[in-house]
Protein backbone atom coordinates (compact mmCIF):
# COMPACT_ATOMS: atom_id res chain seq x y z
CA UNK A 1 0.00 0.00 0.00
CA UNK A 2 1.26 3.49 -0.85
CA UNK A 3 0.10 5.49 2.15
CA UNK A 4 1.35 8.72 0.64
CA UNK A 5 -1.53 8.48 -1.84
CA UNK A 6 -4.31 8.46 0.76
CA UNK A 7 -7.35 10.48 -0.25
CA UNK A 8 -8.38 13.71 1.46
CA UNK A 9 -11.26 11.82 3.11
CA UNK A 10 -8.87 9.24 4.54
CA UNK A 11 -6.46 11.89 5.80
CA UNK A 12 -9.42 13.75 7.31
CA UNK A 13 -10.25 10.60 9.29
CA UNK A 14 -6.74 10.58 10.72
CA UNK A 15 -6.95 14.30 11.49
CA UNK A 16 -10.26 13.82 13.30
CA UNK A 17 -8.61 11.21 15.52
CA UNK A 18 -5.79 13.70 16.09
CA UNK A 19 -8.24 16.44 17.03
CA UNK A 20 -9.98 14.21 19.57
CA UNK A 21 -6.60 13.27 21.05
CA UNK A 22 -5.64 16.96 21.18
CA UNK A 23 -8.86 17.81 22.98
CA UNK A 24 -8.27 15.10 25.57
CA UNK A 25 -4.65 16.19 26.03
CA UNK A 26 -5.70 19.82 26.46
CA UNK A 27 -8.17 18.85 29.19
CA UNK A 28 -5.48 16.92 31.07
CA UNK A 29 -2.90 19.70 30.67
CA UNK A 30 -5.42 22.31 31.85
CA UNK A 31 -5.99 20.36 35.05
CA UNK A 32 -2.25 19.94 35.59
CA UNK A 33 -1.24 23.59 35.22
CA UNK A 34 -4.60 25.00 36.42
CA UNK A 35 -5.16 27.25 33.44
CA UNK A 36 -7.06 26.84 30.20
CA UNK A 37 -5.02 25.19 27.44
CA UNK A 38 -6.09 24.83 23.83
CA UNK A 39 -4.53 22.23 21.56
CA UNK A 40 -5.00 21.87 17.84
CA UNK A 41 -3.76 19.66 15.02
CA UNK A 42 -2.82 21.93 12.10
CA UNK A 43 -1.84 18.98 9.90
CA UNK A 44 -1.20 15.26 9.68
CA UNK A 45 1.34 13.95 7.20
CA UNK A 46 2.35 10.48 6.12
CA UNK A 47 5.96 10.73 5.04
CA UNK A 48 8.76 8.49 3.86
CA UNK A 49 11.48 7.89 6.42
CA UNK A 50 14.04 9.82 4.41
CA UNK A 51 11.85 12.93 4.82
CA UNK A 52 11.46 12.65 8.58
CA UNK A 53 14.83 14.20 9.47
CA UNK A 54 14.16 17.22 7.26
CA UNK A 55 10.72 17.78 8.81
CA UNK A 56 12.30 18.15 12.26
CA UNK A 57 14.97 20.56 11.03
CA UNK A 58 17.75 18.27 9.84
CA UNK A 59 19.75 15.42 11.34
CA UNK A 60 22.15 17.73 13.20
CA UNK A 61 19.57 19.94 14.88
CA UNK A 62 19.49 19.60 18.68
CA UNK A 63 15.98 18.62 19.76
CA UNK A 64 14.14 17.26 22.77
CA UNK A 65 12.65 13.81 22.26
CA UNK A 66 10.31 11.81 24.48
CA UNK A 67 10.10 8.21 23.28
CA UNK A 68 7.40 5.67 24.10
CA UNK A 69 6.96 2.06 23.13
CA UNK A 70 3.40 1.31 22.02
CA UNK A 71 2.15 -1.59 24.11
CA UNK A 72 -0.89 -3.72 23.34
CA UNK A 73 -2.32 -5.18 20.16
CA UNK A 74 -0.56 -2.85 17.72
CA UNK A 75 3.05 -2.43 18.87
CA UNK A 76 5.33 0.29 17.65
CA UNK A 77 6.90 3.54 18.81
CA UNK A 78 5.79 7.11 19.47
CA UNK A 79 8.08 10.14 19.59
CA UNK A 80 7.04 13.53 20.94
CA UNK A 81 9.52 16.06 19.56
CA UNK A 82 10.18 19.69 20.51
CA UNK A 83 12.84 22.23 19.67
CA UNK A 84 14.87 23.28 22.71
CA UNK A 85 13.04 26.62 22.76
CA UNK A 86 9.59 25.04 22.60
CA UNK A 87 10.48 22.52 25.34
CA UNK A 88 11.70 25.25 27.68
CA UNK A 89 8.58 27.34 27.01
CA UNK A 90 6.42 24.32 27.90
CA UNK A 91 8.33 23.78 31.14
CA UNK A 92 7.95 27.46 31.99
CA UNK A 93 4.18 27.19 31.47
CA UNK A 94 3.99 24.05 33.61
CA UNK A 95 6.11 25.51 36.45
CA UNK A 96 4.81 29.07 36.15
CA UNK A 97 8.44 30.18 36.12
CA UNK A 98 9.54 32.19 33.09
CA UNK A 99 13.21 31.79 34.05
CA UNK A 100 13.17 27.99 34.03
CA UNK A 101 15.65 26.31 31.66
CA UNK A 102 16.53 22.71 30.81
CA UNK A 103 20.23 23.14 31.50
CA UNK A 104 20.86 25.65 34.30
CA UNK A 105 24.63 26.01 34.80
CA UNK A 106 25.21 23.28 32.21
CA UNK A 107 23.47 20.52 34.21
CA UNK A 108 20.21 18.89 33.10
CA UNK A 109 17.42 19.97 35.44
CA UNK A 110 15.55 16.90 36.72
CA UNK A 111 12.37 18.86 37.51
CA UNK A 112 12.27 20.06 33.90
CA UNK A 113 12.78 16.51 32.63
CA UNK A 114 10.03 15.23 34.92
CA UNK A 115 7.65 17.96 33.73
CA UNK A 116 8.29 17.16 30.07
CA UNK A 117 7.86 13.44 30.67
CA UNK A 118 4.53 14.11 32.37
CA UNK A 119 3.42 16.29 29.47
CA UNK A 120 4.55 13.56 27.08
CA UNK A 121 2.52 10.97 28.98
CA UNK A 122 -0.60 13.09 28.69
CA UNK A 123 -0.18 13.97 25.02
CA UNK A 124 0.94 10.56 23.72
CA UNK A 125 -1.57 8.78 25.94
CA UNK A 126 -4.42 10.97 24.71
CA UNK A 127 -3.60 10.36 21.04
CA UNK A 128 -3.21 6.61 21.48
CA UNK A 129 -6.45 6.47 23.47
CA UNK A 130 -8.30 8.27 20.66
CA UNK A 131 -6.78 5.92 18.08
CA UNK A 132 -7.73 2.91 20.21
CA UNK A 133 -11.31 4.10 20.55
CA UNK A 134 -11.67 4.53 16.78
CA UNK A 135 -10.06 1.22 15.85
CA UNK A 136 -11.02 -0.95 18.84
CA UNK A 137 -7.34 -1.91 19.00
CA UNK A 138 -5.74 -1.77 22.44
CA UNK A 139 -2.74 0.62 22.41
CA UNK A 140 -1.03 2.11 25.44
CA UNK A 141 2.19 4.11 25.93
CA UNK A 142 5.10 2.71 27.93
CA UNK A 143 7.12 4.62 30.51
CA UNK A 144 8.68 7.60 28.65
CA UNK A 145 12.35 7.83 27.73
CA UNK A 146 13.70 11.41 27.63
CA UNK A 147 16.64 12.59 25.55
CA UNK A 148 18.27 15.78 24.29
CA UNK A 149 20.47 15.20 21.27
CA UNK A 150 20.82 15.72 17.55
CA UNK A 151 17.67 14.70 15.70
CA UNK A 152 19.58 12.04 13.80
CA UNK A 153 20.70 10.32 16.99
CA UNK A 154 17.28 10.47 18.64
CA UNK A 155 15.30 9.23 15.67
CA UNK A 156 17.69 6.52 14.50
CA UNK A 157 16.64 4.23 17.37
CA UNK A 158 13.05 4.01 16.16
CA UNK A 159 13.68 4.27 12.44
CA UNK A 160 16.22 1.46 12.35
CA UNK A 161 13.78 -0.96 13.93
CA UNK A 162 11.19 -0.56 11.21
CA UNK A 163 12.86 1.07 8.19
CA UNK A 164 14.31 -2.17 6.84
CA UNK A 165 10.83 -3.52 6.21
CA UNK A 166 8.66 -0.40 6.02
CA UNK A 167 8.88 3.07 4.52
CA UNK A 168 6.43 5.38 6.26
CA UNK A 169 5.73 7.28 9.46
CA UNK A 170 2.71 9.32 10.57
CA UNK A 171 3.60 12.84 11.72
CA UNK A 172 0.92 14.64 13.74
CA UNK A 173 1.78 18.33 14.07
CA UNK A 174 0.47 19.76 17.33
CA UNK A 175 0.10 23.28 18.65
CA UNK A 176 -0.56 24.12 22.30
CA UNK A 177 -1.88 27.55 23.26
CA UNK A 178 -2.22 29.12 26.68
CA UNK A 179 -5.72 30.57 26.34
CA UNK A 180 -4.88 33.32 28.84
CA UNK A 181 -2.04 34.71 26.75
CA UNK A 182 -1.67 36.07 23.25
CA UNK A 183 1.29 34.12 21.92
CA UNK A 184 2.26 32.01 18.97
CA UNK A 185 1.80 28.79 20.93
CA UNK A 186 4.06 25.80 21.57
CA UNK A 187 4.58 23.62 18.53
CA UNK A 188 5.56 19.98 18.70
CA UNK A 189 5.46 16.91 16.52
CA UNK A 190 4.08 13.51 17.40
CA UNK A 191 5.80 10.87 15.31
CA UNK A 192 3.89 7.59 15.16
CA UNK A 193 5.92 4.55 14.07
CA UNK A 194 3.71 1.45 14.14
CA UNK A 195 5.31 -1.87 13.31
CA UNK A 196 4.58 -3.04 9.75
CA UNK A 197 1.83 -5.37 10.95
CA UNK A 198 0.35 -2.66 13.17
CA UNK A 199 0.32 -0.10 10.34
CA UNK A 200 -1.85 -2.38 8.21
CA UNK A 201 -4.06 -3.34 11.16
CA UNK A 202 -4.73 0.31 12.06
CA UNK A 203 -5.65 1.35 8.53
CA UNK A 204 -7.83 -1.71 7.95
CA UNK A 205 -9.67 -0.98 11.20
CA UNK A 206 -10.30 2.56 9.92
CA UNK A 207 -11.81 1.12 6.75
CA UNK A 208 -8.90 2.26 4.61
CA UNK A 209 -8.27 -0.46 2.08
CA UNK A 210 -5.30 -0.93 -0.21
CA UNK A 211 -5.04 1.66 -2.95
Amino acid sequence: MNYQQLSHLQLDALKEIGNIGAGNAATSMSKLIQKKVDMEVPSIDIVAFDEVMEMVGGAEKIIVGILFQILGEAPGMVYLLFSMEEAETLVQEMTNNNEFTLFPEGEQDELAVSALQEAGNMIAGSYLSALSDFTNINMQPSVPHFSVDMAGAILTVGLLQVSEVYDYAIIINTKMNDAEKVQKGINGQLLLLPSPESFNKIFQALGIQEL
